[in-house]
């Protein structure tokens, strides 16, 4: 990629990753021929942020790379990495969000298990953190050492982007929190037990104050979040346990000794 002429930081840089971010790998610091990569028109808009060049190449129909646009940002290298890797170690987060509208898959995997959100977390490229979970990309994958990007950035010594994910971890927590109970509540053929309206109509409803909290309060800390689902969960466990136990169902017996004792105190009277 040094062919194409990006800053020597992001070289230095670059050749960095490929031996921290691979590491015990087989296929180790492999690069790109450079042949291939000289000849790719995306890579220095990728890597300096030129947003109006890439949408060019991928807008224009008259741009002599524009049939093969997509299939030049997803050109991988020997152990699956494409020129979306090469933005988020260079820490061009506005390149995420403009190549996401064409499409791409944001959750892709290197050959290792490694997604775009591990390679930023090992980088500490926390603003690039931020769009990617900004759009949804599975923040629960795992590389093939069975770790998640907040275990890469432990690893790696990124503390701010281990907190962000951490905080990312507790509202995608409750969230799931809340359709599980959603879900389960609309859900009520399985339930052995008996659901009333005003139950059913109260988790609902506070279902939906902590969806509109969560979209209210993008700045919330971890221990708010918290809260907030501790909060959810004191609703909605009672209704919950309610529903789970199975009704009681009268024998024929009990309903023939209450009729008897029903007719004699009509008997008495």
């Amino acid at each position: 990629m040094e062919s194409e002429g990006p800053p020597e930081s992001v070289s230095s840089e670059k050749s960095v990753f490929f031996s921290q971010q691979e590491e015990d790998d087989e296929e180790g610091a492999a690069q790109e021929p450079e042949e291939t990569v000289a000849t790719n028109p995306l890579l220095q808009p990728a890597l300096t942020g030129d947003i109006a060049g890439l949408q060019k190449i991928f807008e224009d129909p008259e741009n002599p790379h524009h049939e093969q646009a997509m299939q030049l940002l997803l050109e991988e290298d020997i152990v699956g990495r494409n020129l979306l890797y090469a933005a988020c170690m260079a820490g061009q987060s506005d390149v995420i969000r403009a190549l996401a509208k064409y499409g791409v898959n944001l959750n892709e995997k290197t050959t290792r298990g490694y997604t775009l959100l591990h390679c930023a977390a090992a980088w500490g490229r926390l603003e690039t953190l931020k769009v990617l979970v900004e759009l949804d990309v599975d923040i629960e994958a795992l590389n093939f050492r069975e770790e998640r990007a907040r275990d890469v950035a432990a690893r790696y010594s990124q503390t701010e982007c281990v907190e962000f994910l951490d905080w990312a971890d507790a509202r995608l927590a409750l969230k799931k929190y809340i359709t599980k109970v959603s879900l389960a509540i609309t859900d009520t053929e399985k339930a052995p037990g008996k659901l009333l309206k005003e139950d059913k109509n109260t988790v609902l409803n506070a279902c939906r104050a902590k969806n509109e909290w969560l979209e209210s309060h993008t700045e919330a800390s971890i221990n708010d979040i918290f809260e907030q689902k501790q909060l959810l969960e004191d609703i909605v466990t009672p209704i919950l346990i309610k529903m789970t136990t199975p009704r009681q169902v009268k024998s024929a017996k009990s309903v023939i000794s209450h009729g008897q004792k029903r007719s004699q105190e009509y008997t008495f009277y």
